[in-house]
């Protein structure tokens, strides 16, 4: 696990400095949430021991993630794609822990083939209700 010592925000992107002295960051367009939010919202964070969560605008960053090579899995491109998806939600209704849905869209940890498929099909069963109305 990695030891965060210091968080800040700059007008582009988090940033992370390690227990180690290593510093890492995430643009802020490479998360349309975070791209198109306030300042003050962006600063409205709640850091735990794998990443940082936004509550009001519903993403997160995992840790691990921030020195990571991209990794553009399915589920990456397609939260990517679709901002809209409520990753949290997603998560609740799949009754997984939101921070491992995190990883799972970061690529930092692989689902299984099954549990993929899960996740993509809970997502056509958003869709489908939204088509429902």
């Amino acid at each position: 696990m990695v030891q965060i010592e210091k968080i800040w925000l700059t007008d582009t992107a988090v940033w992370i400095r390690t227990a180690d002295g290593r510093e890492a960051h995430e643009n802020f367009d490479e998360y349309p949430r975070l791209k198109y939010a306030t300042q003050t919202q962006r600063e409205n964070y709640e850091p735990d021991a794998f990443g940082i969560h936004w509550p009001e605008l519903d993403e997160d960053l995992s840790f691990e993630g921030f020195f990571s090579k991209r990794n553009e899995t399915a589920l990456y491109k397609l939260f990517i794609a679709h901002p809209e998806l409520n990753a949290s939600a997603v998560a609740r209704r799949l009754g997984f822990a939101q921070s491992l849905l995190a990883q799972y869209i970061s690529g930092t940890k692989k689902p299984s083939p099954e549990r993929e498929r899960l996740i993509l099909s809970e997502i056509r069963k958003i869709g489908e209700e939204l088509i429902a109305i």
